[in-house]
């Protein structure tokens, strides 16, 4: 009987030291919102941050429209597929534009004063997307 015991009480051990060790509620640490961990692979467990604009291989900013409150961040998450982001009409109050050919990154931008903000990809200029700030 008491190698039983000694069975069932190891067993419990090792089940107790596999569920440790966990780094939150979604399970992987890996990626983040800074360049290089990005969420546009799909390879990340983490979920993307509330206010993310996917640059996606079939060519296309999801979601389309974004709304947001003054103020607030956007991750720009690009994927396999090269884009960029440039701000058409820009002010005082855009946002710097997105330059370059990003892959497997996200990028942020924080958009501080209310309006309409579009944008396009100068890559893949057909690509158009537009946040709302309020």
């Amino acid at each position: 009987m008491s190698g039983i015991i000694r069975i069932i009480s190891a067993s419990l051990i090792v089940a107790l030291v596999a569920c440790g060790g966990s780094t939150g509620t979604y399970g992987s640490s890996n990626g983040g919102s800074g360049g290089g961990g990005g969420y546009g692979g799909g390879d990340n467990q983490n979920p993307p941050p509330a206010n993310t604009v996917n640059a996606s291989a079939s060519l296309a900013f999801s979601p389309s429209t974004l709304t947001i409150n003054a103020g607030e961040v956007i991750t720009f998450a690009f994927g396999s597929v090269a884009h960029n982001v440039a701000f058409d009409n820009p002010n005082a109050a855009t946002p710097t534009d997105i330059g370059g050919f990003n892959t497997n990154t996200s990028i942020q931008r924080t958009f501080s004063t209310a309006g309409t903000y579009t944008y396009h990809c100068n890559i893949h200029p057909f690509m158009t997307g537009t946040v709302v700030v309020r």
